[in-house]
């Protein structure tokens, strides 16, 4: 069966190809333009920009694949597209785009969950390796997330951001420090000239049998402590790259904590990790030690998959039907969707 899925939640356009055979996944075509030097002089998303960029992008990708060969539309038997959460205006962009062209090839369109894009994407190419129950760990801008996951749509949350998410510290801080937006890519490649150990940041709510998340305070202390030593800040180059490798380490090291942590309290031997903060290797590098260590295989996954992009809305998509799952042709964007008490009125309208 051909997918195709679409990505319009925040600022990248995404289209993907995608075909499952036999339970394996294969990638047609994958395509995704991101907008970060659009909203780069604004230190954030502007809505605005961001969906004249879809409107503009979303057409020009799919005549690119047709152009290439890679697209037959008469061959695509059915559309995923994110519906939540996310931009509302940016959501908007890519369900009207999906709904004209599945009206105009007589296809079925549906609407999917980004969190259950990004909870699954570790499976993408290792289709094999799902098995029931694990630990899902989503670490993105908005996100950062524990989930157990029993089976398709059976969710129990162990832990979730209180405050700032993790990439939102990493843009503010970023911001703090003069860096671009968006914050973590630019804090990683300075703190490989630090030393981690050079400050000791807090570690927000690291203590036992708590797994939720909050970066707030960590992103504050940081902001008292470079306002103390300004002048060091703009003169001395290493005092810098040090600030930038003790930050990213006191995020890294929470999260490696409350993930290994979780999973031994609640029994999981296989954790399945992705986001878009996911692609920091220092963040990576970490996790899989402390599973290496505990005996606890873990999934993270590619960095190509981590930020957000349309194969991972396909996959899902296409692996609940696989599963046997129902899942509804609703069409509703809801920015505030999420994976909490994730329910839906299936109306009849399933595979």
């Amino acid at each position: 069966m051909l997918w195709l899925g679409i990505e319009s939640s925040c600022d990248e356009t995404a289209l993907a190809l995608i075909r499952m055979t036999n339970g394996k996944v294969q990638i047609v075509d994958d395509q995704c333009i991101s907008q970060a030097l659009l909203h780069k002089p604004f230190g954030g998303i502007v809505p605005e920009f961001a969906v004249r960029e879809h409107s503009k992008n979303l057409p020009m990708l799919m005549q690119g694949m047709i152009k290439r060969g890679s697209l037959n539309l008469e061959d695509v038997e059915a559309i995923a597209v994110t519906e939540g959460p996310g931009l509302m205006a940016s959501l908007l962009v890519g369900n009207a785009f999906a709904r004209g062209l599945a009206q105009g090839l007589g296809i079925p369109v549906y609407g999917m969950n980004h969190l259950e894009g990004h909870l699954f994407s570790p499976f993408i190419g290792r289709e094999e390796k799902l098995r029931f129950p694990f630990l899902g760990l989503v670490v993105s801008g908005g996100h950062t997330i524990l989930t157990k996951v029993d089976g398709p749509r059976k969710y129990e949350m162990i832990g979730s951001t209180i405050d700032d998410a993790a990439g939102e510290a990493f843009d503010k801080v970023g911001r703090l420090l003069g860096l671009d937006y968006p914050g973590g890519p630019e804090i990683e490649k300075w703190a490989k000239l630090g030393n981690a150990d050079a400050y000791a940041f807090p570690l927000s709510l690291i203590e036992k049998n708590n797994y939720n998340f909050s970066f707030s305070g960590l992103k504050t202390a940081v902001r008292y402590f470079v306002e103390k030593r300004k002048e060091e800040l703009l003169e001395k180059e290493q005092f810098f790259f040090d600030v930038c490798a003790s930050f990213q380490e006191a995020i890294a090291r929470v999260i490696q904590e409350k993930t290994i942590s979780a999973a031994k309290a609640f029994g999981l031997s296989c954790i399945a990790a992705s986001g878009g903060v996911l692609a920091n290797q220092r963040i990576r590098t970490l996790l899989e030690q402390k599973a290496l260590e505990s005996d606890i295989e873990i999934l993270i996954a590619d960095k190509k998959f981590c930020t957000d992009n349309a194969v991972m809305i396909a996959f899902v998509a296409a692996l609940f039907y696989l599963l046997g799952l129902p899942i509804t042709k609703s069409m509703e964007v809801n920015p505030n969707l999420s994976l909490i008490n994730f329910k839906r009125e299936l109306n009849g309208n399933s595979f």
